[in-house]
């Protein structure tokens, strides 16, 4: 791990940077401005309920605090921080996710624990061991320092009991908080505490009465026995907004952003913390994400790209890119922003190495950088993203990774795997990517009215130019025809827009000029005769 985000340099730029996250660390210099009292790092934590599998969303959430957090140690020179990933798996499984398997097995345990719940992949001790895993194995791969703690472990091994007893305390403040925001149905039998069945189980949304609450003790009726019962060391689990408000007090949250769908709970659980005798966290509310249909994405519904989707058609580094953009604004996240993702994320890292240091702290790759405790690449990569998918798609599904690298050989002197490793990976992306979303819609079509003749021109002039001629030299060819009146074009869109659709088989595409030069000018000139004939 290097810490670029220390360097003394960037300290008096990012007390102005614009940078939201910046913006964000500013709150805690604000609220400590000496320190956290007693020296203790201050603390942040993001939340992931292991209800369904983890998606985007919950790494985006991870990654995004991480940003803050490395913006306030840039900003306070090196102030101690730590880092808290929680996972809600004391929780009680509600309904069954729709992307999994062994559905009716999960809908034999509805209500139990998380944890108490058999992994219906068969993988590890609970459903949501496995998914923790899932979560965990992703974090690590990108690089977070982060500590993972689970509700079960906390609330089983009696790290929460002092906490809960403080709950039992104060239990009416609480329902004076939270009735009023019920309806009449549900605040019959609202209780913030809800106790671990010992006949069945499940964890119970019933009336809870506090019978000592130095001992932790309640009853409640179950199965339709009054009984009572310790909710210490695992025998209750509290409702999600007070089990939120606990935790901020217990483990001395000092910030956690949260999506916009938990506004009133953000609210609520900072009512009920300030009566437990803490207080909020700072924090971001950001806007959600939403698949490509407009509606938000769930973990339940499964309608959200998985990590491994993205991972499958672009980098970790574009995925990081494309989640720090306008945390605040609500964003469409589908297979078809990958491809953008990657290249402005490119087009951003070969801007960083010659900014000053307040444009550094404003550009996006600083923080995905930073949040991976590494220093931005220096090295660019010969060609992008969208060039490179325009040549896999030309080149065909039956093309191999030798001969996009040989391709590649002839266009970039010395370019092989060992030389641009990154740019190994993304050919991997790229071929995946053709392969399962742009060749199945590729379709070139014949040229119309002055088109012909404008790709003959265009053969021409090609035939006439050295095999290594330069991608500016064809590109002011390309050009000059679709600018000569005697093609009719209207515009030079129109002349772009015959090329990729008659020659590529698509609506959009690449500077002609790096495309011919990478292609190469006779097999370019062989698309233009397939496009003739």
């Amino acid at each position: 791990m290097t810490d670029l985000h220390l360097d003394p340099s960037l300290r008096q730029p990012a007390q102005t940077s614009k940078a939201w996250p910046f913006e964000e660390a500013r709150k805690l210099v604000k609220r400590y401005p000496q320190g956290k009292p007693g020296g203790d790092p201050v603390l942040f934590e993001t939340g992931y309920g292991p209800s369904g599998l983890p998606h985007i969303g919950t790494f985006n959430e991870v990654l995004r605090t991480t940003m803050v957090r490395r913006a306030y140690e840039t900003l306070t020179g090196g102030t101690p921080t730590r880092l808290v990933a929680f996972s809600d798996d004391m929780d009680g499984l509600r309904k069954v996710p729709d992307n999994i398997p062994n559905k009716e097995m999960l809908a034999s345990h509805l209500g139990k624990p998380l944890t108490a719940i058999p992994d219906p992949f068969g993988k590890y001790e609970s459903f949501a061991h496995h998914n923790n895993a899932m979560l965990r194995e992703f974090l690590d791969r990108f690089g977070f320092d982060y500590e993972f703690v689970s509700s079960t472990e906390r609330y089983r091994s009696g790290a929460f009991d002092e906490a809960l007893k403080n709950v039992l305390r104060h239990n009416q403040d609480i329902l004076d908080i939270m009735l009023p925001t019920l309806r009449a149905e549900r605040a019959a039998t609202y209780s913030p505490v809800l106790p671990v069945s010992p006949k069945s189980g499940i964890v119970l949304q019933v009336p809870v009465t506090v019978v000592d609450a130095d001992k932790g003790l309640v009853s409640f009726e179950d199965e339709g026995e009054t009984i009572t019962h310790s909710i210490l060391g695992g025998g209750a689990k509290l409702q999600w907004k007070v089990d939120w408000a606990m935790r901020w007090v217990a483990l001395g949250v000092d910030y956690e952003m949260y999506g916009k769908d938990l506004t009133d709970s953000g609210t609520q659980s900072g009512k009920i913390a300030r009566a437990l005798g803490g207080q909020k966290p700072e924090g971001l509310i950001y806007e959600m994400f939403l698949d490509e249909k407009g509606e938000k994405i769930s973990k339940s519904k499964g309608n959200g790209l998985s990590l491994e989707q993205w991972l499958s058609y672009g980098s970790e580094e574009s995925l990081a890119f494309f989640a720090y953009r306008e945390p605040k604004a609500a964003k469409q996240l589908h297979i078809g922003v990958i491809p953008k993702a990657v290249d402005e994320y490119l087009q951003m890292r070969g801007n960083y190495p010659a900014q000053e240091g307040d444009k550094k702290l404003g550009n996006p790759v600083h923080h995905v950088h930073v949040a991976r405790g590494e220093d931005v690449p220096a090295a660019a990569l010969p060609v992008t993203f969208g060039l490179l998918l325009n040549l896999v798609g030309v080149m065909g599904a039956d093309a191999s990774k030798e001969q996009i690298w040989r391709y590649l050989g002839q266009y970039v002197e010395g370019a092989d795997a060992a030389t641009y490793p990154e740019l190994d990976r993304l050919i991997d992306n790229a071929m995946a990517y053709n392969r399962d979303y742009v060749a199945p819609t590729l379709k070139r079509r014949k040229p119309q009215g002055g088109e012909g003749a404008a790709l003959r021109t265009l053969d021409e002039r090609l035939a006439a130019l050295p095999a290594d001629a330069s991608a500016d030299d064809i590109q002011n060819i390309v050009y000059e025809i679709g600018k000569d009146e005697a093609y009719g074009f209207a515009a030079l869109r129109d002349w772009f827009k015959a090329l990729y659709e008659t020659l590529l088989g698509s609506s959009a595409g690449p500077r002609m000029g790096s495309f011919i030069a990478l292609f190469g000018i006779d097999n370019t000139r062989r698309l233009i005769a397939e496009a003739l004939a």
